[in-house]
């Protein structure tokens, strides 16, 4: 699967990293930093004497009017060499040193791993690096500093960079608001740098989740691409950077506030992993590989679930709770998650955030009622949890009024949702929720948190309340292995796989309207397999937006996620959850192969519908929806074709419909009999839809 050549020319080595899809080729030169000089399709065992040649054709170029030596972008790029971008490393000592001439000391390439040690004694600064190319065909990379003299450093930033060739030209990234997070957004790639800064304290609704750059139209199925991700839960910076004198770079890493990080003598910092991808087959290559990543840790099968919030709110009745379990279990949910409104003073959103005791005038008797009717029906069970949050109307802050992460001491951040936020980088403070979360999953049978974050940091440190969050996490997982961890902020504004590589799932939108998700899950899932998704069938009428949907378009959108349900039952009626009963055995049914198997994208040549789908690893079975997104300007449908699928096998193909059939516009039959066609007929000539009503959605099985 992986390779690793080597070369040395005079004083540079050229290390080259490569699987089956992509190479990595690294000069590490006597003088300076390393420099990516190859970042994209694999160039196979070229051998060493054509690194070589590659290392010194690319170096030779010296134009006019620019340094009398080539300038590179390294992978900290540096302003010290002559790079006029963005600087890798930022920080001063007093105001000095603030270009140091860093060189190489040290490398090595052991297995998939090239590191390295460069150095400037005059600044008194050590940097390591570390470029990895894992097994899943994705590229990690990060950089830590060391002050090495006797006065403090005042770091500014230490980002690293890619390089992206000049023939991808146009960018893609995101952004989007509370229940309409990562909406996409395409430009040039032109001269200049396009900088995506992050400053809300977690990642944020309108963070974009990656940056991809690539060839003119790249599409889900074809271009080549190249795409970056930033691991980090909390500030953070993306960029993409061109100029006329030098090589147009991808870069990302923390970004670190004014005086956040000061380095006193002998200390580190490490910056976030920067994930990378390349993919010569379009936006689904680059799925695939961080797809591959994400799934690296296993995960059980993912129950069902029904989450409370929008069946009850915070009216906690254990009659009424005990009632829509009753129901839940009777459909076939196998998680039940009692949301916020357990805890102490907690009637509304305006009190009781901090005080995490169950609260005894709702639940004399605990919650121990509730659990063991959850649990003697078949059932998990699963409470919410907002631990980084505080209100001011709560025993917690009349006590420790000092715990408030705000401007500076004493001053109170602006109030949102009614809370501010907790230090948890506070000492006490985190001993005190790390006791109390840990308490409460001690002393009740619970195996699923719903970890919720509501509301952004404003003008407060952020570095260290991320590295505390994720502490904490570090923490109760190791008192609580077998408790899974759900990351919800406001929805989807906590979604990076820093938080991933500490939680079991996101909650990937407040949003339950179907339309919505279909963008949104459409989005998150170019990085995020659909088993890591929350997707969940909400009410007939959507909370968030109002609109009314068919059971059978909520439930199409959510099967291609981790399935579950935010919705009343008790209030459906009879026929809506034989229907919900019969698409949640369809999902369990179906599961495996959507939580193991390739995710794809048709690149449908109609906009008003959308064709994705799942195919297994082997390529034997598959599942796919068709969903009609808007009315469309044509009068009959175009052919939908099936990507992914063995040209050379014959599958049977059959039209579902679990939650009942989708609504049509013309003369067809409503019911589309089975049929059987080859892999190369179903991906290159497709078949033909008939006209459904917009907001439908058609499943398409295929054995």
């Amino acid at each position: 699967m992986f390779d690793v050549d080597g070369a040395r020319m005079n004083n540079t080595e050229v290390v080259h990293l490569h699987d089956a899809t992509s190479s990595v080729v690294i000069d590490v030169p006597g003088a300076g930093l390393p420099v990516v000089t190859h970042w994209g399709r694999t160039l196979g065992d070229v051998g060493q004497d054509a690194l070589r040649t590659l290392a010194d054709v690319l170096t030779r170029t010296i134009p006019n009017s620019a340094p009398d030596h080539p300038v590179a972008v390294a992978l900290l790029p540096d302003a010290g060499a002559g790079h006029s971008g963005r600087p890798g490393l930022r920080g001063h000592r007093g105001g000095e040193h603030f270009a140091p001439a860093l060189k190489v000391t040290s490398f090595s390439v052991e297995d998939s791993i090239f590191r390295y040690v460069a150095e400037d004694p005059a600044a008194e600064l050590t940097v390591t690096g570390v470029v990895e190319l894992a097994s899943s065909g994705m590229l990690r990379l990060r950089h830590t500093v060391r002050n090495d003299g006797s006065a403090p450093y005042a770091l500014e930033g230490l980002e690293t960079a890619l390089p992206a060739p000049a023939h991808a030209t146009e960018l893609l990234d995101f952004t989007g608001r509370w229940s309409r997070e990562r909406s996409p957004q395409r430009h040039p790639f032109a001269y200049g740098t396009w900088v995506r800064e992050n400053r809300r304290g977690r990642t944020g609704p309108d963070a974009t989740i990656g940056l991809l750059a690539g060839t003119p139209g790249f599409s889900f199925r074809s271009g080549e691409v190249w795409a970056l991700h930033v691991a980090w839960s909390g500030n953070h910076v993306t960029y993409a950077e061109s100029f006329p004198d030098s090589t147009p770079v991808l870069g990302g890493g923390e970004l670190l506030l004014p005086g956040e990080i000061i380095l006193q003598p002998g200390e580190t910092y490490e910056s976030p992993w920067l994930y990378a991808a390349y993919s010569s087959e379009g936006i689904d290559g680059i799925s695939a590989a961080f797809h591959r990543q994400l799934r690296e840790r296993s995960l059980r099968p993912r129950p069902v679930v029904l989450n409370t919030w929008e069946a009850v709110y915070f009216d906690h009745d254990l009659a009424r709770l005990k009632s829509l379990a009753d129901t839940a279990a009777a459909v076939g949910v196998e998680r039940f998650v009692l949301d916020d409104g357990w805890f102490r003073h907690r009637r509304d959103d305006t009190a009781g955030l901090g005080d995490w005791y169950v609260d005894e005038t709702v639940w004399p008797d605990g919650l121990t009622p509730l659990i063991e009717h959850v649990r003697s029906l078949g059932m998990e069970f699963g409470l919410w949890f907002e631990p980084e949050m505080i209100n001011t109307d709560s025993d917690l802050y009349r006590a420790h009024p000092d715990w408030v992460l705000g401007p500076r001491p004493g001053v109170l951040a602006p109030s949102w949702r009614n809370q501010q936020v907790l230090n948890i980088a506070h000492p006490e403070a985190y001993a005190y929720i790390l006791e109390r979360v840990s308490s409460v999953l001690s002393d009740n049978d619970i195996a699923f948190v719903k970890w919720d974050h509501n509301r952004d940091l404003i003008a407060s440190r952020v570095h260290d309340q991320t590295e505390a969050f994720y502490r904490l996490l570090d923490d109760l997982r190791l008192r609580h292995p077998h408790v899974e961890i759900e990351s919800c902020s406001s929805g989807g504004s906590r979604i990076d796989l820093g938080v991933l590589s500490r939680t079991d799932r996101v909650w990937t939108s407040d949003c339950n309207d179907a339309l919505e998700r279909q963008l949104i899950q459409r989005w998150t899932g170019v990085f995020l397999p659909p088993e890591l998704m929350g997707a969940h069938v909400g009410p007939t009428r959507s909370h968030t937006t109002g609109r009314v949907h068919d059971l059978s378009f909520r439930v199409a959108t959510a099967l291609f996620g981790h399935f579950g349900i935010e919705w009343d039952i008790n209030s459906a009626t009879d026929e809506e959850r034989a229907r919900l009963q019969a698409a949640i055995e369809y999902y369990k049914d179906v599961r495996s192969l959507v939580h193991s198997g390739v995710s794809v994208h048709s690149d449908h040549p109609d906009p008003a519908a959308w064709v994705h789908g799942v195919v297994a690893a082997d390529r034997s079975e598959a599942l796919f929806c068709y969903a009609q997104i808007a009315t469309s300007v044509q009068h009959k449908p175009a052919r939908v074709r099936l990507p992914g699928l063995d040209p050379a096998r014959t599958y049977e193909l059959s039209f579902d419909a679990p939650a009942g059939w989708p609504r049509l516009i013309g003369r067809d039959s409503p019911k589309w009999e089975p049929v059987s066609l080859p892999g190369s007929v179903l991906g290159d000539v497709g078949i033909q839809l008939p006209v459904l009503e917009p907001e439908q959605a058609i499943l398409l099985r295929l054995r």
